[in-house]
């Protein structure tokens, strides 16, 4: 997995002088699959402040209320006699939970029989929802990982302890069953489970996309969101595909910690995280990451970048055609340098060999970047992007 404390090269709008601040819409041109459910709007809507174009496909749907009448039977009994410790696995598991519990008029005791028990939260998400409900946790796991949980409460000893473990859409990983054994009583407590996708058809749909090399960065904001999305390439026949271009440098997989990293790393894929997490970390992540990975010049016009589906000229992105994108992506690989147009003809769709099939393309780019001192042309040997750095 990336190491996100490692120091990278400076890249990308950094290594010219760019910092977030004054560069907002670093993201201008690139293109981000998003494969959460919940809060997959937010987390779009905060990518494309920063100027991304954004994919939502979510790869697995939630389903509520297992068993309403035995949550709100189990909730009644935890009011009347609190539990010595309530583990809380995540933030949309507990809110479902007070949701359910609204229904039958139990939020208020239920929030505070939560409020007077000692809390553990798996992580940030988890901590936010107490939090919300006016609980501060006894214990945070600072890797959201319910083996550290378990490791936190066997240590402080368990035995005779009534424990409620509510569980996350995948189970508990276990958790309830250790601490079965190590002498606990425990209440597992299913609130939601993970189902299938919402819309198979955009799952479907983005793994063409993936396989065309057609997304800059895909993000991940839990484990089995992670697993499940790995599941689905491999049935598609695309995991081989994504993987090269992963391991290229050519796709960013980044999730929201190292617990939701852990199924792709597992894959042979290379996963990077921010230090902290949390969504706005992600986003500043993405961010960082992605304009790093970046084919970049700077030429007479600014700063060029070269995404997956397009080229942005400093926070503008140029809306290019297949056709100018691959001749982009040519002179930005050769900054400098001058380029055939035997070459530029190559990189072209179709297999024209009219060099005015070139000329017309240079034109277009030239129009798009508006600065046709950008490009100079070659005199009988073709056109040279001018590097300015």
């Amino acid at each position: 997995m990336t190491n996100p404390e490692a120091e990278l090269p400076a890249r990308g709008p950094a290594a010219h002088g760019f910092v977030d601040g004054a560069f907002t819409e670093v993201l201008a041109g690139a293109r981000v699959l998003i494969t959460a459910q919940r809060r997959a709007e937010d987390l779009s809507a905060a990518l494309r402040r920063r100027g991304a174009g954004t994919v939502i496909a979510s790869i697995l749907g939630v389903e509520h209320h297992i068993d309403e009448a035995g949550l709100l039977g189990v909730t009644r009994d935890l009011i009347d006699e609190p539990p010595d410790c309530v583990v809380v696995t995540t933030g949309i598991g507990l809110r479902a939970w007070l949701d359910a519990a609204d229904t039958a008029g139990l939020s208020e005791a239920l929030a505070g029989m939560l409020r007077g028990t000692s809390t553990i939260a798996r992580g940030p998400k988890a901590l936010g929802a107490l939090r919300g409900a006016g609980a501060e946790p006894a214990w945070v796991s600072p890797r959201a990982s319910s083996r550290e949980i378990l490791d936190r409460l066997l240590g402080a000893g368990v035995e005779g302890r009534r424990v409620v473990v509510q569980c996350h859409g995948a189970g508990d990983d276990g958790l309830s069953e250790a601490l079965r054994e190590a002498g606990a009583e425990v209440t597992p407590l299913t609130v939601y489970r993970w189902g299938p996708p919402p819309d198979a058809g955009a799952v479907t749909d983005s793994i063409d996309e993936l396989r065309a090399a057609r997304f800059d960065a895909v993000a991940f904001t839990s484990s089995p969101g992670s697993a499940a999305w790995v599941r689905a390439l491999d049935r598609a026949g695309a995991l081989a595909e994504v993987r090269a271009q992963n391991l290229a440098g050519r796709l960013l997989l980044a999730a929201v910690g190292p617990v939701a990293a852990e199924p792709l790393v597992g894959a042979g894929l290379d996963a990077g995280c921010p230090e902290r997490g949390r969504m706005g970390a992600l986003v500043r992540y993405i961010s960082t990451r992605v304009a790093e990975n970046a084919l970049t010049c700077v030429i007479p016009a600014g700063l060029l970048r070269v995404h997956a589906t397009d080229a942005a000229l400093g926070q503008r992105p140029l809306r290019l055609s297949p056709g100018g994108l691959a001749v982009a992506r040519l002179l930005a690989g050769h900054p400098g340098e001058t380029v055939s147009r035997e070459q530029i003809l190559r990189v072209l769709p179709g297999d024209s060999t009219d060099p005015h099939a070139a000329e017309v393309a240079i034109a277009r780019l030239r129009e798009a970047l508006a600065s046709p001192a950008s490009i100079r042309t070659v005199v009988r040997r073709g056109y040279r992007l001018v590097d300015a750095s």
